[in-house]
């Protein structure tokens, strides 16, 4: 087995003594990482995340470190944990908000069930997207933990790696797009469909309404200081300024670009697996290939601030 060890966020976020500054010391556990693919991901082994992370902050440090580094990163074997588990869990790295159009499950309005049943032919989310992207503050993160009903095959997850997406631009194309600022919506129709089986059985009291915000096509991570494309095709609906027309073929371009299999991982879901993602630098999609089957997920969002 080919096995990493997270290097030290020192070199993460290239010498920035002003955000090190903040970060309180830790005894390292050396947990142990290994990576998924050449551009993003990676697995964290032998964590009880239940049993491990109240005991040992510094081990929170550590995760906190793999995730700015490998941008997602998953975790196995996590099936003991229940929906209070799972929400002290992801509270350890940011504050949980509620999803706009989907009830939480009882007693957890920040814990959304992401499903498909057996007779649906589409999935949630099931197209390439950052979360919620069309919030003034977008979320930071996302967590999604596998319960024990996952098709016996099929139903995967891809990751893009979004600085990946930026830094293989040409200088010219990056300087035009350093002005430019987009506008994202709830409302496009490829995305608000694979919402309305959920909102059909439980929706909330905004699960009609349209959400819209505006963002710099390229924003800069608030905690590593990196670039990274913030344009999705399930959203983002025009530049600022620009007519959807006039927008559509850079648009295209980019919406192209920034999942080329070169930028992606693939996530093959077991009951108890947990995939946790950098929204600020990270597209996803699920793979829709199991109809006839059950596939369950509990998810939870961290609470961003506004793209700069």
């Amino acid at each position: 087995m080919n096995v990493f060890k997270s290097r030290p966020l020192a070199r993460l976020l290239h010498g920035s003594s002003a955000v090190l500054a903040h970060l309180p010391k830790c005894r390292r556990r050396n947990i142990s990482i290994q990576r998924i693919a050449g551009s993003i991901g990676a697995e964290i082994h032998d964590v009880d995340l239940a049993l491990d992370l109240p005991e040992n902050p510094g081990l929170v440090q550590e995760i906190r470190e793999a995730f700015l580094e490998h941008q997602v990163i998953f975790f196995r074997n996590q099936d003991h944990l229940d929906p209070e588990s799972f929400l002290t869990f992801t509270s350890h790295f940011g504050k949980p908000v509620e999803y706009p159009f989907v009830k939480g499950i009882d007693g957890f309005p920040t814990i959304i069930q992401v499903l498909k049943q057996e007779h649906e032919t589409i999935n949630f989310g099931g197209i390439w997207h950052s979360d919620t992207s069309y919030f003034a503050e977008p979320p930071l993160a996302s967590v999604l933990l596998a319960t024990k009903e996952v098709p016996p095959f099929g139903g995967d997850t891809l990751f893009a790696n979004q600085y990946a997406a930026y830094e293989s631009l040409s200088d010219g194309l990056k300087d035009t797009l350093s002005s430019l600022k987009a506008v994202a919506t709830s409302a496009k129709a490829d995305a608000s469909k694979t919402r309305e089986d959920r909102i059909r059985d439980s929706g909330n009291s905004t699960a009609k309404e349209t959400l819209e915000a505006v963002h710099p096509v390229v924003r800069t991570h608030p905690e590593t200081g990196r670039k990274a494309l913030y344009v999705n095709v399930a959203h983002t609906s025009h530049f600022e300024g620009w007519t959807e027309d006039e927008s559509a073929p850079l648009l295209k371009f980019l919406f192209n670009h920034q999942i080329k299999p070169e930028l992606t991982c693939r996530f093959r879901w077991k009951a108890g697996s947990i995939a946790f993602w950098d929204n600020r630098c990270v597209q996803h999609n699920p793979i829709n290939d199991y109809h006839g089957f059950r596939r369950r997920m509990l998810r939870i969002t961290l609470a961003g601030d506004k793209p700069m």
